[in-house]
């Protein structure tokens, strides 16, 4: 029965629900590239803070390469969820 109310609300309203699988798309993908900034920032504030407390002569600390491949990555998903919300959307607007 409820299979049937959720199919009468899609023929009823197509591009209703479309802009709500586009928002699910775009909320996830917004927050893990927030998430994904304020992490970065983080550790480059740390690494900051570690490269004052040493002397002149020492080479300057640097992100490890997993931890900018972590970072790549989420960006790289983020801004992907992004855009597949904004093509869900476009599509929404030819119903």
């Amino acid at each position: 029965m409820s299979l049937h109310v959720i199919w009468s609300l899609f023929n009823a309203h197509p591009a209703k629900l479309l802009n709500l699988l586009a928002l699910l798309f775009a909320c996830p993908g917004s927050w893990v590239l927030h998430a994904t900034r304020r992490r970065e920032q983080r550790a480059l504030a740390s690494l900051e803070a570690q490269s004052a407390s040493r002397s002149i002569d020492q080479p300057m600390l640097l992100l490890d390469v997993a931890t900018l491949r972590m970072n790549r990555f989420f960006y790289r998903f983020g801004f992907a969820c992004l855009a597949l919300a904004l093509l869900v959307s476009w599509i929404s607007t030819r119903f």
